[in-house]
């Protein structure tokens, strides 16, 4: 088997050892390089991350903090958790960062564990007005294990209503309020949330998953002068390897540490962690900044697309890097139309929209999000290209023309690879 200038020697010594997963390496990065990736919560990290958690960090045991260690041997792990908490405190401007949450629910776990108790309450916006499963749905933790308070949108203008916020909160006195979303395309006004739970007497905790990379790039407001936690995963727009990190005041640092470790998770993966590191110094530089407003830039792009081709933005458009598109105007379900997509080698998915008729297994809704299609370079004008890809591909009732849209996707992608060769 060949091996991918991308990845280097060490990919024979994988070809050679286990040639069965090998094949199923390189049919990913295929995969990748051949269709139009549209998952808001995706991106391709750089190969400098890949390459740190592809590394020996990977062996080491580091239960504890830098310098508080339950296992000898990690003078070299502790300089490179240092290294990103000093990154990660000074690209968002945080007293506090913890790096070692294994995903972004561990991130939410550690921040429940740290400021209540179960059977207290939570407020959280709901699942299918944007919300996340650890927001309070009944299936998760969250949901099983507190009193969860639900807000949401608007039915006229599909936005928070902040109005409603406080009447619940005056109303049921949340410990903790929950602000944060995966498919709300607007701004969140943390100032309002803020202002809310102080009232209340509540912790204020964002769930920043999906926009913290568009805060790090400073293409949106940051959450982080008005929370009391901010919670994260770092494999979204920020680019990084997956998994989650929690920025926090210095108040709160020992709480959260302590429900990270010893209460959520034992030893952290220190090659994600030197990976977070790495993601965190490429988040820095102008050319991230760049990236994360042309992000938001190709998101209106497409989302007005979209809306050219008879297909509603949910709530008008988008501030972010997603937009929630509405199909009931051209009679299809979220489902039908991520199967039509995926056809033709675009990747979405399917989604609710608020006050949904649908099912969440079908969705009267998709939804699309720019992060991977910026990252390989992609502008306004291929947004307008990429929305009548999906336009023709949720149109095709019988499937007769997904190889000449796949065949139009192959030659935008083309000009725009992920992961360039060589």
């Amino acid at each position: 088997m060949n091996s991918t200038p991308f990845w280097g020697p060490d990919f024979d010594e994988l070809a050679a050892e286990d040639p069965e997963i090998a094949s199923i390496v390189l049919s990913e990065l295929d995969r990748l390089r051949s269709g139009i990736q549209l998952i808001a919560s995706e991106n391709f990290t750089s190969p400098a991350v890949l390459a740190a958690l592809g590394s020996t960090l990977s062996n080491k045991y580091a239960e504890g903090y830098p310098g508080k260690r339950y296992y000898g041997g990690c003078a070299e792990v502790d300089r490179a958790e240092i290294i990103g908490i000093d990154r990660a405190k000074a690209l968002f401007g945080a007293e506090h960062a913890n790096l070692q949450p294994h995903s972004g629910a561990s991130a939410n776990i550690a921040a429940y564990g740290a400021f209540v108790k179960p059977g207290e309450t939570v407020m959280a916006m709901s699942l299918p007005h944007g919300g996340h499963l650890t927001h309070g749905s009944k299936v998760n933790f969250s949901g099983k294990w507190f009193n969860i308070v639900s807000y949401g949108v608007r039915e006229d203008t599909e936005l928070i209503d902040y109005d409603n916020v406080r009447e619940l909160a005056r109303e049921h006195r949340p410990k903790m309020i929950i602000t944060g979303a995966t498919a709300y395309p607007r701004l969140i006004d943390f100032a309002a949330f803020r202002e809310i739970a102080d009232e209340v007497g509540a912790i204020l905790m964002v769930d920043a998953a999906h926009f913290i990379g568009l805060v790090a790039g400073k293409a949106i407001p940051s959450p982080v002068p008005f929370a009391d936690v901010v919670t994260f995963t770092t494999h979204k727009v920020l680019r990084g390897p997956r998994g989650g990190m929690i920025l926090c005041r210095e108040e709160h640092a020992a709480a959260i540490d302590k429900a990270v470790f010893p209460m959520m998770q034992g030893g952290p993966l220190m090659h994600a962690v030197a990976a977070k590191a790495v993601a965190l110094k490429e988040a820095a530089t102008p050319e991230y900044q760049a990236y994360a407003s042309q992000v938001i830039v190709n998101a209106q792009a497409l989302a007005a697309g979209l809306a050219d081709e008879g297909m509603r933005p949910v709530s008008g458009g988008t501030d972010t890097h997603l937009a929630l598109i509405d199909l009931q105007g051209i009679g299809l379900t979220g489902d039908v139309a991520e199967m039509r997509c995926d056809a033709a080698r675009i990747t979405l998915n399917k989604n609710s929209i608020p006050y949904d008729p649908q099912p969440p297994s079908k969705g009267s809704g998709i939804r699309v999000g720019t992060p991977a299609v910026t990252t390989q370079g992609m502008t306004e004008g291929d947004m307008a290209t990429i929305a009548s890809l999906i336009s023709r591909a949720v149109r095709d009732e019988d499937g007769t023309q997904a190889a000449a849209i796949a065949d139009d996707v192959s030659s935008l992608v083309t000009r725009h690879p992920a992961y360039p060769r060589g």
